[in-house]
């Protein structure tokens, strides 16, 4: 590999691994604030119970994204600084923002909600959390903002002075339709993340305070007794939690579609090629249709077999069925004329699967929620074997959100900013494939050590007595023995 593979290897490393906290810090946040307010209304212990908890999550995550944060930003700096040079006004303003907001709003408020229990009144308490959800959402739109000026780039102008672009408009900049359009897609997605966690470790914990229960049911003595009692309470609340956890993925899941469907309109009108690799479709088609599933050969790896569903693509790209959708030949032609000699189509094969699996494997975790929710409605006790998969199930929404940047960011190769600038021109100058191996090994070590503390850390919560007294005494929740 030479340099610019090894630098576009290390960058999409700290960007997966970083995007896996993401989502999560915003659900929780969400989360954590709405179990607060239901607290503050209700009065009921097993808000303020959940709260904490979901609370405790949140700051492990929030503190693993934070540092993996600070290496996303400084990407810009150490492989791509000839793309920072040029670009850095207009990406300077949204960073800077997006850092106040991380470290200043979100971080601070968020000590305020650990340290400030008991210690300030309910209403001011309950508006730390507020703020810092509130934080997380503003952080997410100027983040994407930058991004997005990557897919479409706008509200800037060349400096004749300094021959580098500048920002003309901030408004322009957040206002951009694929920022508009793919922020309520990342909010989605977030509240599936964050569902499919609550929903899983809530599930356990009702099978495990089932299992408690069990133990104990046929014993008379006042200590059994209290025991029984502690395992009701805890069963309940996290009934509630995961009956909570399986709405946020299942309506999660349903927005994520609709607003995916949304943006793949908006993509199409702004990188026709994005959508055409998506597709692996070659030739420009009317009442284009969609493939569920191909095979392709050759050296351009052109599909010789696919299932199709009849004009879905052109549904898709263009919300209607008889409209024309263009084809990667057409357009690779149209590029070279604009844009000089040169190759402009993306890697067909991984745009074609990684858009499948986003949207495959999303589907799957929305079922499995609704599975839930359906199978344990009116009080009953959900299927023993869905309850046992839903360990794995936070896994899926992770894996959709994966793939959906992989999607994003590859289908737009060469380009760095769409039709501005090419990757290979925005590399850092004088770079070794030495020294960006040696940053990527040390970031996949690090990253490495802290996704084992990240779950040790969420491990330990997850199995942690909601009743703060016994959670300090250092009582854990053991495995349950299967309940059937």
């Amino acid at each position: 590999m030479d340099v610019l593979d090894l630098t576009r290897l290390q960058f999409a490393v700290v960007t997966i691994y970083h995007y896996l906290f993401v989502p999560l810090s915003i659900s929780l946040a969400a989360t954590a604030a709405g179990l607060e307010l239901a607290w503050l209304r209700t009065g009921a212990d097993k808000y303020r119970q959940l709260t904490r908890f979901v609370g405790a999550l949140l700051i492990v995550t929030f503190a693993v994204g934070v540092v993996t944060g600070l290496v996303q930003e400084f990407q810009f700096g150490l492989g791509w600084s000839n793309f920072a040079r040029f670009y850095g006004d207009v990406f300077g303003p949204t960073l800077a923002v997006e850092g106040m907001l991380a470290f200043f709003l979100e971080a601070t408020f968020l000590a305020l909600w650990y340290f400030g229990w008991d210690r300030l009144p309910r209403a001011v308490h309950a508006a730390t959390i507020v703020i810092v959800a509130v934080g997380t959402v503003l952080s997410a739109f100027i983040i994407l903002a930058a991004n997005s000026f990557m897919q479409n780039p706008v509200a800037y102008a060349l400096d004749p002075a300094t021959g580098r672009a500048r920002l003309t408009s901030l408004t322009a900049l957040m206002g951009n339709e694929v920022n508009l359009a793919a922020f309520p897609h990342t909010l989605a997605g977030a509240a599936m993340a964050g569902g499919a966690l609550l929903l899983a470790i809530g599930a356990w914990r009702v099978r495990s305070a089932a299992a408690a229960a069990s133990a104990v049911d046929a014993a008379s003595s006042e200590k059994a007794a209290s025991s029984e009692k502690a395992a009701s309470s805890e069963k309940a609340a996290f009934g509630t939690l995961a009956r909570l956890g399986g709405w946020l993925t299942a309506v999660g899941g349903a927005l994520t579609a609709l607003t995916g469907d949304h943006l793949g309109k908006v993509i199409t009108g702004v990188q026709p090629m994005k959508m055409a690799a998506a597709e692996a479709l070659y030739a420009t088609a009317t009442g284009a249709p969609f493939s569920v599933f191909a095979l392709g050969g050759g050296g351009d790896g052109r599909p010789f077999f696919s299932i199709e569903v009849p004009y879905l693509l052109s549904i898709l790209a263009k919300g209607a069925p008889g409209a024309t959708v263009s084809g990667i030949d057409d357009l690779q032609a149209q590029y070279a004329a604009q844009y000089g000699p040169g190759s402009y189509v993306p890697m067909v094969p991984v745009a074609f699967w990684s858009f499948r699996l986003m949207i495959g494997v999303g589907m799957v975790a929305a079922a499995l929620a609704a599975a839930y929710l359906w199978t344990g409605r009116r009080g009953r006790t959900p299927h023993r074997l869905l309850v046992r998969a839903l360990p794995v199930l936070p896994l899926l929404p992770a894996a959709a959100n994966t793939f959906g940047w992989i999607f994003t960011e590859t289908a737009r190769q060469p380009w760095l900013a769409f039709g501005l600038t090419t990757v290979a021109d925005g590399l850092s100058p004088g770079l070794t494939s030495a020294e960006v191996l040696a940053s990527l090994l040390g970031f996949t070590a690090v990253y490495g050590v802290l996704a084992v503390v990240w779950l040790r850390l969420v491990r330990r919560l997850a199995r942690r007595p909601l009743d703060p007294a016994v959670a300090d005494a250092g009582q854990v929740v053991s495995e349950p023995a299967p309940v059937y």
